[in-house]
């Protein structure tokens, strides 16, 4: 069965971007980069993979995405409708109504897609965000992956949001880089 996995990158103190939508405080480290690049290609969006050394890289993990209406707003924005065209892409919104590219599906039931999207074959579904959509999604997470940065951000979007409903989860694997940041990996305990 697919695994839902929530990849995500957080500061020190839980915070996935700042209030309004920052993630350029994240300190980069080239070893932390490569690593990225190396494990998980396909988490790269694909108008950018050509400049990075990445077109036609295969997917390592995931063959699909999921996302909230925040994490994909960005993309539109900046007219780039469809943001992982080499993935199987789903936007859960109740607002967003049909996109005009067919390579997206919009949701409105994010934990019945998930559900159905998890017993069909194939590799493992990319939670990418945001924190009310994860947060909605919490009892169906199989796996976290988390990029801690070592930054403070104060205040902005947490990881979750939600009910409080605490979920424990064990550290299974976790690498550390030049910069202190890390990638730790967690299963349900």
């Amino acid at each position: 069965m697919r695994k839902l996995v929530y990849y995500v990158a957080v500061s020190i103190d839980g915070f996935i971007t700042g209030p309004g939508g920052e993630v350029d405080f994240y300190p980069e480290a080239p070893d932390m980069v490569e690593y990225l690049r190396a494990e998980f290609p396909e988490t790269m969006p694909s108008h950018i993979r050509p400049h990075i050394g990445l077109d036609g890289a295969p997917n390592r993990r995931f063959d699909t995405v999921f996302m909230g209406r925040g994490t994909y707003q960005p993309a539109l924005d900046a007219g780039v409708a469809s943001p992982y065209a080499h993935l199987r892409q789903y936007v859960a919104s109740t607002t967003l109504g049909e996109l005009a590219d067919p390579a997206l599906k919009v949701v409105t039931d994010p934990v019945a897609t998930v559900r159905r999207l998890k017993e069909e074959p194939g590799e493992d579904i990319w939670l990418c965000g945001g924190a009310r959509l994860a947060g909605e999604l919490l009892p169906e997470i199989d796996e976290l992956v988390f990029k801690r940065y070592p930054v403070v951000a104060g205040y902005g979007l947490p990881a979750f949001t939600g009910p409080f409903r605490p979920r424990p989860f064990t550290p299974v694997e976790t690498r550390t880089f030049s910069h202190g940041g890390t990638v730790t990996t967690y299963h349900p305990a």
